[in-house]
């Protein structure tokens, strides 16, 4: 107990925390140094500062955030990870080492090993946990793996692409196959990064990988042209797709166990001019299921939404764009209102996630079982809830209004810019204006908005460009409201900066913005009289409606996220 023995002589601790800390060396396994971080004895960096005194090795601080390729290579992930040691740099033959525990006789005889087998002298150093661990992961950062995958394909390109045109059974072949690595390495890499989407794009000279994270899409990676063919095989044998059919559209899904967790992916292929791209989307319940508490509602939204799902009928549509979270919060009802005691079944347009006690069926329209005719088989399965993916065209949409006033509670999507825009939207599809006040229970609409990075956001003073967009989107709230909003001298908001956290995006995860319109009786009469969009907006304003961009100006004096976000998603400012 090195160091423990020093800080008690040193006056550093009492004798008591001395023997207190000793204990919880012997009964937890853990080291010295991770029991002194722990309970946070002293900070990472003077505890290191002071073994490095102690054991006589002197301390580095890496000078590269990147290491190169052939100096990490020398030591390899699995001795690496198991001795705490990595390669820092190499100046001709020497090696510079640096270790978390040079002290350590098994890591000394590990090196020496390495050292003689690949020829090569070394000088060691001691490193932080934190730098032990930033370099640790540049093993597995996605162009090493992918570059490495590259080199061992070499002269096998053939044999490999060929072996994947002929065998359809995944599992005979072999996972160190170098196309099947690039593909793990990919999807993996995905996940880490809490990407939603990947694409793999073709062009004239090379193929794209792009990730998309937080609604943003970043070009991570660029692949030789000559690897697309086979990586989109690999994608296709996993999809159950075919493989030689490359001049139509093809989607299918498949289930992978990634990081010890089973994750979804589905997959969408197109012909494009320089071949086939390929999009999937990563199916993580993780991201995709999430209860109410964390999809960003207001306390009245959601107050209205619950109230709204407790009804024993009627009809609940959310609405917006691609992308903007309606599957996530249908999925959010269905899991609140998932009971023992209650039918629940789907008809869902792909099934994106797979919940216990709901009964999920897939649309196959290309056998004619489109929504509206699974609907109508649905009502004879005693349903006491129905979820529609989507409210696509009229006869669905007559479909779903008379499924909700016969007894049943309804929830579907609609493609509309607003929740108000949803009324207007059933009345544009056919149904009749005075069906809608007793069968529409509420309207949502909804965008999905980065949230700033907690640990590097930056606060500025509200500038003359910010209250101007303020003023222009909180005209139609009420006074009481505006009182809320601090827009005087000395008001301020967040923006995004950038850290090691976040990537250095600045921006971290994502929250909901939503409009939530509820039918009163105030409504009802517009709907039935005159229902002309300006109206019923204005009425629910009345009632304290706030907009995506009204909401989103909360947030962003909050310090959840920036203007410039709320401005991108709603409108531009």
């Amino acid at each position: 107990m090195l160091l423990i023995q020093e800080l008690f002589l040193a006056k550093t601790i009492t004798q008591e925390k001395r023997d207190a800390l000793a204990r919880q060396v012997e009964t937890t396994g853990k080291t010295e140094e991770e029991i002194l971080l722990q309970e946070k004895v002293l900070e990472e960096g003077a505890l290191f500062e002071l073994k490095s005194k102690l054991v006589k090795v002197p301390l580095l601080k890496p000078q590269s955030d990147e290491i190169p390729l052939e100096v990490l290579e020398l030591i390899s992930e699995e001795a690496a990870g198991n001795y705490s040691m990595v390669p820092l740099f190499k100046k001709g033959n020497m090696v510079g080492v640096g270790m978390a525990y040079p002290e350590n006789v098994l890591a000394q005889n590990a090196l020496r090993f390495l050292s003689r087998r690949q020829n090569f002298n070394y000088e060691i150093h001691l490193i932080t946990f934190s730098d032990l661990h930033t370099i640790l992961k540049q093993y597995r950062t996605l162009k090493r793996e992918t570059k490495k995958a590259l080199n061992e394909l070499g002269k096998e390109q053939d044999e490999v692409l060929i072996g994947l045109g002929q065998n359809a059974d995944s599992a005979q072949m072999s996972e160190d196959a170098p196309i099947i690595k690039m593909v793990l390495v990919i999807l993996r890499h995905a996940l880490e990064g809490n990407a939603s989407d990947i694409h793999l794009e073709p062009s004239r000279e090379k193929l794209n990988v792009r990730f998309r994270q937080d609604g943003i899409l970043h070009l991570s990676l660029f692949l030789p042209l000559s690897v697309h063919l086979s990586i989109v095989s690999r994608i296709k044998i996993l999809a159950n797709l075919k493989i030689d059919e490359k001049r139509l559209p093809q989607d299918g899904r498949f289930s992978a166990k990634i990081n010890n967790k089973n994750i979804d992916f589905r997959v969408a292929t197109l012909p494009t001019l320089y071949g086939e791209k390929v999009e999937i989307r990563v199916l993580n319940p993780q991201e995709g299921l999430k209860p109410f508490e964390k999809m960003g509602l207001s306390q009245r939204n959601l107050a209205l939404i619950q109230a709204a799902i407790k009804n024993p009928y009627g009809l609940i549509l959310s609405s917006g764009p691609t992308g903007s979270g309606k599957t996530t919060t249908l999925y959010a009802f269905l899991q609140e209102l998932n009971q023992e005691g209650v039918n629940i079944v789907t008809i869902e347009d792909p099934v994106e996630y797979s919940i216990d006690g709901i009964n999920q069926s897939q649309v196959k329209t290309e056998i004619g079982y489109t929504f509206a005719n699974a609907l109508r088989q649905i009502l004879r399965q005693d349903p006491n809830i129905i979820m529609v993916g989507e409210v696509r065209d009229e006869e669905t949409a007559n479909l779903v209004v008379h499924a909700s006033l016969t007894g049943h509670v309804v929830l579907s999507t609609i493609h509309t810019n607003s929740a108000v825009g949803v009324i207007l939207r059933l009345i544009d599809m056919g149904i009749k204006p005075f069906l809608i006040p007793s069968t529409l229970k509420v309207a949502i609409s909804q965008r999905l908005i980065r949230t700033l990075c907690e640990k590097c956001k930056k606060k500025v003073a509200v500038n003359e460009k910010v209250k101007t967009y303020i003023a222009k989107n909180i005209k139609t709230l009420p006074l009481a409201v505006k009182k809320e909003m601090n827009l005087g001298d000395g008001a301020f908001v967040y923006e995004a900066n950038g850290c090691e956290l976040c990537n250095f995006k600045g921006y971290k995860g994502r929250v909901g913005l939503y409009e939530v319109l509820s039918m009163n009786e105030e409504i009802a009469a517009i709907i039935l009289k005159n229902p002309a969009e300006s109206l019923i907006l204005a009425e629910a304003q009345k009632q304290g409606m706030l907009t995506m961009a009204q909401e989103g100006i909360f947030k962003a004096l909050a310090g959840e996220t920036s203007i410039d976000e709320v401005a991108r998603a709603t409108e531009e400012i």
